[in-house]
């Protein structure tokens, strides 16, 4: 085997590798329990991100029944950023409080990122980078 083919063969087996699926864990914590509805954790590549849900490449909904809860995704994506939206009234969208700007549920996003004036973070500031392994995130939720 030439040097050639070695080389050829190391790209092709870094390119396969950087396009398998892994697990990607999302705890997320500070569920009001008491507020009742959903959590509905989203995967999202930038398309989308954050309100469209629909364009999430993965969605979890389930009711919100602890106050920490453990969510598993398994995605080939290396690049995509997280949201949880704790649903109180279940109608698959972030409801707004009397303002009709600020949320009136939970809201959780990946890096730390929170609802600010100008609105929700952008997709550049809660994006995460993973590379070929299984990998952990926690997301605490915010409410108002």
């Amino acid at each position: 085997m030439n040097i050639f083919t070695c080389i050829g063969l190391a790209g092709f087996l870094m390119m396969m590798e950087s396009t398998m699926a892994k697990e990607v864990t999302v705890k997320v914590e500070g569920v009001d329990v008491k507020r009742g509805g959903n959590l509905m954790v989203m995967l999202f590549s930038e398309k989308g991100f954050p309100k469209k849900h629909q364009d999430a490449q993965q969605l979890i909904t389930v009711k919100a029944e602890e106050s920490d809860m453990l969510f598993v995704f398994t995605t080939e994506l290396n690049e995509f950023a997280l949201k949880v939206l704790h649903d109180e009234n279940e109608n698959g969208k972030v409801t707004k409080n009397w303002t009709g700007i600020m949320p009136a549920e939970g809201l959780g996003f990946s890096n730390d990122q929170k609802i600010g004036l100008t609105g929700p973070p952008s997709y550049k500031n809660a994006k995460v980078s993973v590379k070929d392994q299984d990998t952990e995130f926690s997301i605490k939720l915010r409410y108002p």
